[in-house]
């Protein structure tokens, strides 16, 4: 970071000068996952009974609000240095960009390890990095433009077009994680079919209060009331209720609370008899 801001102010580049920011941002935002981290794998509270496992999806959240203020920032910056561009040192600028480059390659190895995970928070933690990556790229293709072709507008250009992408990344991120927050179903999960899981479970006559949702990455949860037919136990449904949603849907966190039959709910005869038979 340090050396893109001296490079940044001895070649005047706005390229350099945005990578800068993009670091001075991530060296936040990856202190920041890595509290979060810490916090995530405290044990569960009294005060806290899923423990703080949604520390992860927070930092991940504030991360992407930090990326998309940095890439407004940089296009602001851009249309400035567009109607009056100044002169670059485009050798400076381009030594520094591959230095920067080389850096942020190596991070980017060190957390795409399979070893790491790859949850929400790291994965936001991956993004700051690569969006660097790709801004000393820019930043090599402009000083590239502006040392064999003496076009100066190549440094706020490339500068926009980088800004744009890290906006579109950062804005995925932000509606995913706070899909999460508001505890919306979880990805890739069609509530649908999930009820028609439950419904086709031998015993179950009819559902409600059923809920879905995320507590964090790779931790899904599922909450459901069933009514019963009368023809099996409640404990044996409320099993193959929870058998059958981690089957189907792979979510092994399941609570069924069993019903007694309603008076509209038919009931088997036979099954009356079987239990009274007097």
């Amino acid at each position: 970071m340090v050396a893109s801001v001296v490079g940044g102010v001895a070649s005047h580049s706005l390229a350099l000068l945005s990578d800068a920011g993009h670091m001075l941002a991530d060296a936040g935002a990856l202190g920041l996952a890595l509290v979060a981290q810490r916090v995530a794998a405290r044990p569960r509270t009294s005060n806290l009974t899923y423990g703080s496992r949604r520390a992860e999806t927070l930092a991940a959240f504030v991360n992407a609000i930090v990326l998309c203020g940095t890439s407004i920032w940089v296009m602001v910056e851009a249309a400035e240095r567009w109607k009056d561009p100044p002169e670059i040192q485009g050798r400076w600028m381009l030594a520094v960009a591959v230095g920067g480059l080389a850096v942020n390659l190596v991070a980017a190895r060190i957390l795409s390890a399979d070893g790491h995970g790859h949850n929400a928070n790291v994965r936001a933690a991956l993004a700051h990095v690569l969006a660097d990556a790709a801004g000393s790229v820019a930043a090599i293709v402009a000083a590239l433009c502006v040392v064999f072709l003496g076009w100066s507008r190549a440094d706020p250009l490339i500068s926009v077009g980088l800004a744009v992408l890290i906006l579109w990344s950062a804005w995925k991120l932000i509606t995913r994680t706070a899909d999460v927050l508001m505890e919306g179903a979880p990805v890739g999960l069609m509530v649908g079919d999930l009820e028609r899981t439950i419904r086709e479970t031998p015993g179950v006559a009819e559902l409600h209060d059923l809920h879905a949702w995320t507590i964090s990455d790779g931790f899904d949860v599922v909450t459901v009331h069933v009514v019963l037919d009368g023809s099996r136990h409640g404990t044996e449904v409320a099993q193959q209720v929870s058998e059958r949603i981690k089957a189907a849907h792979s979510i092994a966190h399941v609570t069924v609370q069993p019903e007694p039959p309603s008076l509209r709910t038919s009931i088997p005869v036979s099954a009356l008899l079987t239990r009274n038979p007097r």
